[in-house]
This record gives C-alpha cells, sequence and structure tokens, in this order.
C-alpha cells in the first residue's frame, strides 16, 4: 500500500502536468518605465556613482564630543562644540587621496541636526557658535570639485522615532527634515539612510513606509541614488529597498565574489565611526589593507569603498589622518570609470504576498509553505529528493502585481551556492485553469520578473528541479510604481 507522502507526491506530479492548458499567454512581461522625473535613467545614475570608486565617510556628530558610538540624545545640544571647524582641509585631504565624494552624517542615532532646522528638534542653532555644518561641508567638496552625499538616520533617539512608537507627526517630522536636506544645499549624488529595518533598530519598512519616503527624495532631487544601509537581511544579489547596495566591512558584510548589483563597501580608518580622544596616537588601517584588499578587489566588482575619516573635536582631521589619506593617493591612482553595469530591478514597496494564505504540492514533514512567505529569507520551503515538479500557491485576494519575485538561499548552506531550479512558471487562475504569465529557465539567486499591471486572485509558482531539493527561501509580489 502506498504511503501517504507517496500519495501526496503522485497527486503533485499529476497536478502540475494537468493544470497547465496548452492556450496562448495573455499577458507578457515588460520593462518598467522610470516612474520618477529623473534627468537620467536610473541605471546611468548608478554608472556614474560607481564611476566615482572612492569616497569620504565623515562621522561628526553629537558622539564626537562623547567619546561614544551612538551620542547620548540626554546630552544638552550645547555639548557639540567645535572649536576651529575646517571643512575645507576634510575636502582637501578626500582629493588628496583620490577621492571623488564625500558624505556627512547630518543626523545620527541621537536625533542631533548638524543644519539649522526649521523642525522644532535639537540642532546646531542651539550650539554656541551655531553653525550650519551641511553647508559648510557642502561648499567645501564642491569647491574641489567633489560630490556632495548626505547620511540621515532614520531611528532617533533623542525624538522618540522608534519601532512601537511611530505616529503620522514622527512620519511628517522626517519628511520635512528631508526636505530641508534636499531642498537648501543644491546636488546630492547619494542619500544613505541609516537606523531603519535593521535587527537593532526593529523600524520595519511598513511603520515608516519605504516607498513614500523613496518617492519624496526623487521628486525633491530626481538623479538622487539612494542607499540603505541596512537591508541586509534581504539576499545580497538583488537591490530590495536601496539604489545601491551597502556592505558594512565593520559589521562582518562582505561584498559577494560574484556580485553585479551597484554597490558601496563601508569601511573606518580609525577603529570606531565617530572620533575618540587618543585616535590621533592609535594607529590606523593599513595603507596595504586599504589599496590591495578593499580598493582593487572590490573596484572591480561593481562596489565603491566609502572609507570615513573621522574629524575630532576641533572640526578637524588629525595629522595622522590627513597623512594616511595623501599615501593612499600616491598608492592608488583613480582608474577612471568602472566596468559598465547591467540595468537592475528595485524593491521599493511592501511583499503583498507576505503572511497570506499558502499552500504547496506537497511540503516536507517539518516544513510548511508559509516558510516561504513569511518575510524571513533564512526559513524555507523545499522539495524533497526524488519529486519532479512541485508548486507554491499563494492567496492574493485580488491584490494588484506587477513584479514577481523569488528567491533561493544562495550560500546558506556550504553544498547551496548554485541554482538548483531547472524552470519555472508563474500562473495565475483563469476561469478555472491555470495560465502561465511568466517563465524562465535560468534563475539567479533572486529572480525578479515584471509584468502589466493585474490583478491577482491566485498567484502560482510551479517550479523543475535541476539538482534535487531546491530550496525557495521567499516568494514577492509587488505592486512598483509605474
Amino acid at each position: 500500500m502506498p504511503t501517504r507522502r507517496e500519495i501526496l507526491q503522485s497527486a503533485a506530479a499529476l497536478t502540475a502536468s494537468t493544470l497547465i492548458p496548452n492556450i496562448p499567454i495573455p499577458i507578457t512581461p515588460k520593462p518598467m518605465p522610470t516612474p520618477y522625473n529623473q534627468d537620467k535613467p536610473l541605471q546611468q545614475l548608478q554608472q556614474e556613482f560607481l564611476d566615482l570608486r572612492f569616497g569620504m565617510f565623515i562621522h561628526f556628530n553629537l558622539a564626537t564630543f562623547q567619546d561614544r558610538e551612538w551620542g547620548d540624545p540626554t546630552d544638552p545640544p550645547t555639548v557639540f562644540n567645535p572649536t576651529d571647524l575646517n571643512t575645507d582641509q576634510w575636502a582637501k585631504a578626500a582629493k588628496s587621496a583620490n577621492m571623488q565624494y564625500g558624505c556627512l552624517t547630518t543626523k545620527h542615532h541621537d536625533g542631533f541636526c548638524l543644519w539649522n532646522t526649521k523642525t522644532p528638534v535639537a540642532s546646531i542653532r542651539d550650539t554656541e557658535n551655531k553653525l550650519d555644518i551641511v553647508s559648510s561641508f557642502a561648499e567645501s567638496f564642491k569647491y574641489q570639485g567633489l560630490k556632495v552625499c548626505l547620511y540621515y538616520s532614520i531611528l532617533d533617539l533623542r525624538n522618540d522615532i522608534r519601532h512601537h512608537n511611530i505616529t503620522p507627526e514622527k512620519i511628517q517630522l522626517i519628511k520635512d527634515q528631508l526636505t530641508e536636506l534636499l531642498t537648501n544645499y543644491g546636488e546630492i549624488t547619494m542619500l544613505i539612510f541609516d537606523g531603519w529595518d535593521a535587527p537593532w533598530s526593529r523600524i520595519p519598512y511598513t511603520e515608516i513606509p519605504f516607498h513614500e519616503i523613496y518617492a519624496l527624495v526623487k521628486k525633491l532631487q530626481p538623479n538622487c541614488v539612494i542607499s540603505e544601509l541596512n537591508a541586509s537581511q534581504y539576499p545580497p544579489s538583488a537591490l530590495y529597498y536601496t539604489d545601491i547596495k551597502a556592505f558594512e566591512q565593520n559589521a562582518g558584510q562582505h561584498l559577494p565574489t560574484d556580485s553585479t548589483i551597484p554597490a558601496q563597501s563601508c569601511v573606518t580608518l580609525t577603529d570606531g565611526w565617530f572620533w575618540k580622544t587618543g585616535d590621533e596616537n592609535r594607529p590606523l588601517k593599513p595603507l596595504k589593507t586599504i589599496v590591495d584588499e578593499w580598493l582593487i578587489p572590490q573596484n572591480e566588482a561593481h562596489c565603491n569603498l566609502i572609507l570615513n575619516a573621522a574629524p575630532n573635536r576641533e572640526g578637524k582631521l588629525a595629522p595622522n589622518i590627513v597623512a594616511r589619506l595623501a599615501e593612499i593617493g600616491k598608492a592608488w591612482p583613480h582608474p577612471g570609470k568602472a566596468a559598465p553595469i547591467d540595468a537592475n530591478i528595485i524593491i521599493t514597496t511592501d511583499n503583498l504576498a507576505t503572511g497570506r494564505p499558502i499552500h504547496a504540492s506537497v511540503s516536507p514533514d517539518t516544513v510548511g509553505p508559509d516558510q516561504a512567505n513569511d518575510g524571513n529569507f533564512n526559513s524555507t520551503w523545499y522539495l524533497e529528493e526524488g519529486q519532479e515538479s512541485g508548486w507554491l500557491e499563494v492567496d492574493l485576494g485580488g491584490k494588484e502585481v506587477n513584479t514577481l519575485v523569488f528567491a533561493q538561499p544562495f550560500s546558506k548552506w556550504k553544498d547551496y551556492v548554485t541554482n538548483r531550479i531547472k524552470s519555472y512558471k508563474w500562473q495565475v487562475q483563469n476561469g478555472g485553469n491555470w495560465v502561465t504569465i511568466s517563465e524562465g529557465n535560468a534563475p539567479h539567486a533572486v529572480q525578479i520578473n515584471r509584468l502589466n499591471t493585474i490583478k491577482i486572485a491566485k498567484l502560482r509558482l510551479l517550479i523543475e528541479p535541476l539538482s534535487p531539493t531546491p530550496h525557495i527561501a521567499e516568494i514577492g509580489a509587488y505592486n512598483e510604481p509605474v
């Protein structure tokens, strides 16, 4: 007598073979037009950023005066007191290293703003010198012919912008501050977000809606690329919630050797991000490490290096940092433009499949199909060895969708480093039949398909194995802006 498992496997194979009607495909994939009024296509903006190759990260804020990595938000703003601010020196030092841009921490996690904001929060207007650091930085770097980039933390401990405590007023505060930064300081090449959807900040993109913020940035500065530092839980081979993928080497994140997406790698010249008392006498990262291990190999892999050089409490770079930057410039001549990149599809909206009712052709005893739409790329659903095909079926309830995604857990295990799927089909129900709307036979770690916008009641992903036990880490259905 056949076992329950054998019966289910037979039923799965029968279902897969009988529910695919031999009728024309009514909906064909198409490229997605740029939804914002950019002067240049996003691919060109990403390419131009990669052509810069090397930039200076400048962590300078309240923490500089507290010997901390995160500033103490309970301290008064008057703690911030640079006695001899010299942003011209920063820019000249960056240029001596053959850097092409700088990025300043306009607001770190403690919530103190380095510009004269009109929003009702602590800022440089509450300090003794009332110096607009953002303005001085932008003018100095532009004068040296360098691009200007800004860093902004979504997490804000001083103003209590944190998980489970987000209000419409706090979202508006963020929008108002970003509007100031992207309106008052000229062209901004890149905006780095931090403290958002990270394991330590826990503010998901649903509480402070990513796409609303993304759309605001693109409205104010259409040619500004966005780099979200904390999209690390998403597969490294795709652009989830970021135009430029970020890898923080100080936190153990490393650029995959086969990466083909536009990226930046964040490292520090000192041990920490912010200046600490005594750093002028401590060893810096070795020149050989910076040039031979970081700059050269990463530049060959569509990745910029952004090296943090933290100013001291005077508001200057210490002599040892200035000297090391000049040494880098002599050892590493700027190599010119980066290798061309392919167009990449970017996910900016919520996954409509997450948490929806889901079923599978068959599942291992301890692994349900809900592992493939739980919002966690570390959990997976898989086909057991010997199964010739299988499917996942999600009830989307009639949602409008134009982007379909599935991810395999490449490199999660030592023996799962390449594709295990021979072919796949995305199908929707049409009059009781399953109709294929997109298909392929060479998926990457993350397979993204763009379609005409359609309403989908039930969505099915049908896969055929290339090698035993293919896993699906997550499936996604999105309605990206058109």
